[in-house]
């Protein structure tokens, strides 16, 4: 009995080296991919700041694009639905990925594109930890969890939040359907990255939400509610829009090269029309003003909009920082509307559409306390509580299924 549990004990030490090593390995390498992405970024944005002319070469740039993807023999409409899909079937994800979006997305962001970066952290960081997985652990259920490592890795190392990114990536698989046997390579990965990508210099977000906004009570819990509301609708609207756009330019318009084209001119001319920079890009500066409790009250829907016709013409990059703009403007005009701290309610909307678009209540709650402290945690957790429930099972991603209905089998 003694040599018998011995044995099953040395088992998990084993175990948990492995992981531990192999997991530091990916969170080294996607921290310095990671790192350079970032930089890559910052200064393709930093250029475009000062360098207006740069928006008129969109088109160009999309060409460009849909060029790079033929060139590596990748379909233009490869993205993170692909990604969760090879996760969960333990499929292979193809190494080329990597240099492609790693490209892409930059030049979306140099150009002017309205993406994020996280459906790149999320290619990228899959493609990086399915090979070293394959290197190091060629079984398919290990090369699953390696992917997942990856996914979390550059998540961190580009948003600076290790434990958002571990818990992220495993829950927005399968809602309601958390694989706890990846926690630790996960966390150990992503915590790698992070750390990685802040030795190399790479450039850092300042966020930042003031204290004492507004006390945590039952009237602001309210408030905090009917923030939830607003961000489960925007959520949805946000979803519906992006699927209906990408589904019907595709069929509009089969030919890639001369769709991204048209993209690319929609999104200068749109540029022209609103008559400011301010939705091209991520819009980091857009977010960070609503942070201090300025926000149009307009500007989530234009950024839809944006967001809407870059992504759906081809153009690479992600919907998550967009969201993070759209959930900060419009929680901080609700907010105001509510008689809530504006400041305060932009941080609330943040996370909440963050959530309702994802599905990832638990990463939402984290996100929280890794970007601004856990003083309102209980306000964060029930906007995330509340977008989660009255999105339904809208998402950003096809490939996302819920293994466990919201509502329950019996409703």
């Amino acid at each position: 009995m003694i040599r018998k549990q011995f044995h099953a004990s040395l088992q998990y030490v084993i175990a948990f080296l492995r992981w531990t090593v192999t997991g530091m390995l990916i969170g080294g390498l996607c921290g310095v991919v990671g790192g350079l992405f970032a930089m890559a970024v910052e200064g393709a944005t930093h250029l475009r700041q000062h360098h207006e002319f740069l928006l008129y070469l969109l088109p160009l740039g999309g060409l460009a694009i849909a060029g790079l993807y033929r060139l590596l023999r990748l379909p233009l409409s490869l993205g993170t639905d692909e990604i969760i899909t090879t996760v969960r079937t333990q499929g292979r994800v193809p190494v080329q990925m990597a240099p492609a979006i790693f490209l892409s997305t930059t030049l979306t962001h140099l150009l002017g594109g309205s993406a994020g970066r996280e459906g790149a952290a999320l290619q990228l960081g899959g493609s990086l930890g399915a090979a070293v997985g394959d290197l190091t652990h060629p079984k398919a259920d290990s090369r699953r969890i390696f992917e997942l490592c990856g996914m979390a890795a550059l998540f961190a190392a580009l948003f600076g939040t290790p434990l958002t990114a571990a818990v992220f990536v495993l829950e927005i698989i399968e809602v309601g359907k958390f694989n706890h046997r990846a926690l630790l390579p996960c966390v150990v990965s992503a915590v790698t990255a992070a750390l990685v990508t802040r030795f190399i210099g790479a450039p850092e977000e300042p966020w930042h939400l003031a204290s004492g906004l507004q006390a945590v009570s039952a009237v602001s819990a309210l408030q905090a509610l009917g923030v939830g509301v607003a961000c489960a609708l925007v959520a949805i609207l946000f979803c519906t829009v992006m699927h209906f756009s990408i589904k019907h330019f595709r069929k509009l318009v089969k030919n890639d090269f001369l769709r991204i084209l048209i993209g690319g001119v929609a999104v200068v001319a749109l540029t022209l029309l609103v008559r400011t920079r301010d939705y091209n890009g991520g819009g980091m500066h857009v977010i960070f003003a609503a942070l201090e409790g300025n926000a149009k009250p307009w500007a989530f829907l234009v950024k839809l909009l944006f967001t809407a016709v870059t992504l759906s013409a081809g153009f690479k990059g992600g919907e998550i920082v967009p969201s993070f703009f759209i959930g900060a403007t419009l929680g901080c005009t609700a907010a105001g509307l509510l008689g809530m701290s504006p400041a305060l309610g932009a941080a609330l909307g943040l996370v909440g559409v963050f959530c309702g678009v994802t599905n990832a209540p638990l990463a939402a709650i984290l996100l929280s306390i890794e970007l601004f402290g856990a003083e309102y945690l209980p306000l964060f957790g029930v906007v995330a509580a509340v977008s989660f429930m009255l999105s339904g099972h809208f998402s950003l991603y096809h490939a996302q299924i819920f293994a466990e209905p919201k509502l329950g089998h019996e409703e």
